[in-house]
């Protein structure tokens, strides 16, 4: 049994370490226990045998013996290795915490290779960083090969104005390129007021139009990806589409792409004139974003498109 219920980006980073699990126990049924509205894509992960809903340190609806491992792929606890512990199982694996003897937290870690070094260590099996790969949904995709513009993210702190973001889908545009704007249901509206500054009609906006599992559908077939730091970064790195990602408060050395070459050079860039102290949840527009031009985007995407 393996815990991860936060939000898409964490699933998604968490996959190698995911991965490496299920090398060391191969044999075993894997459990993922993750919020119910990632389950459509956990089952993408082909570690995974079966996925247990679950909401963040709340105890799980397990039902049966207890599993024979548990993994904490939550936090560094001691919350949310209770949720583990409380299953009872034959061996339990969590970072160090008082009463949780395991691996070391480093504060300063990269989130991929941070999960990868709890499963190496207390596992002693090899977990590549690199394998965040996942399979690509059955739905055919609402858009293909267009230019992904994803203007929204989960605080204030780390969009972008969206006026900057119509400056670069009016550029892509400009460039021949199909765009698309996506979004869950809450950024229908910013989407919208995107597509209308970049001269573009209500048929380009996606966002509160797509499942997951769509979303992750246009992801995979898109020409490229231009986003914030989000999930949709993660789902890019995951299908290895080439993608322009924009960091503010956050340091990309904690939630960074991996450092991949395209055809043009790097397949996913990082900008950011941040020095690491910023506030991920803060309310109003982080100053190292707000540094990023919209020149400095386009050019990204120049290079990246050839």
């Amino acid at each position: 049994m393996v815990l991860r219920p936060l939000g898409l980006g964490d699933l998604l980073t968490g996959i190698p370490a995911i991965r490496g699990i299920r090398a060391a126990v191969p044999d075993h049924r894997l459990v993922l226990a993750t919020t119910r509205a990632l389950e459509p894509l956990a089952a993408l992960i082909d570690a995974v045998d079966e996925v247990l809903p679950a909401v963040e340190l709340e105890p799980l609806d397990w039902t049966g013996a207890p599993p024979e491992l548990a993994v904490d792929l939550h936090g560094k606890g001691p919350l949310s290795h209770v949720v583990v512990a409380d299953l009872h199982p034959e061996r339990l694996l969590t970072f160090d915490s008082p009463g949780y003897p395991g691996p070391t937290w480093y504060a300063g870690e990269h989130e991929v290779r941070r999960w990868c070094r709890l499963v190496s260590e207390g596992l002693d099996v090899d977990c590549d960083p690199d394998a965040l790969d996942l399979a690509v949904p059955a739905p055919t995709p609402p858009a293909s090969g267009v230019a992904v513009v994803h203007p929204g993210a989960a605080f204030p702190g780390r969009r972008w104005p969206p006026e900057r973001f119509s400056a670069v889908a009016r550029h892509l545009a400009a460039s021949g390129l199909e765009v698309a704007l996506t979004g869950g249901p809450a950024e229908r509206d910013l989407a919208l007021a995107v597509a209308r500054g970049a001269g573009l009609g209500e048929e380009a906006v996606l966002a509160g139009r797509t499942t997951s599992l769509e979303l992750a559908a246009v992801i995979a077939a898109a020409r490229v990806v231009v986003c914030g730091d989000t999930g949709v970064a993660h789902l890019a790195s995951a299908y290895r589409r080439p993608s322009v990602v924009l960091f503010g408060p956050v340091s990309p050395a904690l939630w960074g792409p991996p450092v991949r070459a395209g055809k043009q050079g790097p397949l996913h860039v990082v900008l950011w004139h941040g020095d690491g102290t910023g506030d991920p949840w803060g309310t109003t527009l982080d100053p190292a974003l707000a540094r990023i031009p919209v020149e400095e985007v386009t050019s990204a995407l120049d290079t990246l498109l050839g």
